[in-house]
């Protein structure tokens, strides 16, 4: 790592005294996991009023200002205080916060590794149990990645984005449909998953249409449970089956119907970014 300048030494002061003082707010609180970011965008600010570079420009193209203060959240000491998340991770944050809304502009090259950073921040964060932190994180690294046209990389922050925003959400209805979301589908983002619920729902139907028996054979059946999640049987193929392996075999077409528009609508958004 070269040389630090002056100006960038002393961005850096600041920067870890406002993240420490930060950290020993965000320990002290109850519920530290549920905090808004308002109080952590009061000292970024507080930072970026001073934040007056040399120049507009940089004179490399190809490096971030605070790559010191990434590295040290890479590996983080433990504070003195013995707090529970390391300062040096939320002092990362800010640096970021920093470079991302300071008014030096950023290079496509330096989009990235900005995002990389963010995308690093934002899973130390997460296994910290900072989840709206880890959010911010992530929302920065997808506007990052969209702006360098990186669907690969804006997805998978995308996924990572909404698993944070789920966990921020209290214990509740809405976090376990957070939770379902992503065992689906990967909240959208992994549509192909839906293709292993796909044989699961098949198999689930033909088997309880295997236990409650009727006229035909087993073979038969196996046909009926495989056939009718894509092709709603009709009159003449449910003629000689119980009344209870009809509604089975009704509920299984309406399950198939939904599933595979869901599965087909997620697809052609992933394909073509609607």
């Amino acid at each position: 790592m070269g040389e630090i300048s002056p100006f960038v030494a002393s961005v850096s002061t600041r920067i870890a005294r406002h993240a420490a003082a930060y950290t020993s707010d965000l320990d002290a609180a109850p519920h530290p996991e549920r905090m808004t970011l308002d109080s952590f965008a009061v000292h970024v600010e507080a930072v970026l009023d001073d934040y007056d570079p040399p120049s507009a420009r940089r004179r490399h193209s190809d490096t971030l200002v605070f790559p010191h203060l990434y590295e040290a959240a890479r590996d983080p000491r433990d504070d003195e205080e013995g707090w529970l998340v390391p300062s040096a991770v939320l002092a990362a944050l800010m640096a970021a916060e920093v470079e991302f809304r300071g008014p030096l502009r950023l290079s496509a090259r330096q989009n990235t590794l900005l995002a990389e950073e963010y995308e690093v921040i934002g899973a130390q964060l997460s296994a910290a149990g900072l989840a709206t932190h880890a959010a911010l994180a992530f929302r920065r690294a997808m506007a990052l990645y969209r702006v360098n046209e990186d669907d690969d990389a804006e997805d998978r922050c995308g996924l990572q984005l909404a698993r944070a925003n789920t966990r921020a959400l209290p214990l509740g209805l809405r976090r376990w449909a957070g939770q379902g979301s992503y065992i689906l589908c990967g909240h959208g983002y992994r549509p192909s998953w839906l293709l292993v619920w796909v044989v699961l729902q098949m198999l689930l139907f033909t088997g309880v249409a295997l236990l409650l028996g009727n006229v035909q054979g087993p073979a038969d059946t196996v046909y009926m449970g495989v056939t009718s999640f894509l092709n709603p049987p009709g009159l003449g193929d449910t003629k000689e089956l119980h009344s209870a392996t009809k509604v089975l075999f009704v509920v299984e077409a309406w399950t198939g119907a939904v599933s595979m528009s869901v599965f087909f609508a997620l697809l052609v958004r992933k394909w073509f970014r609607m």
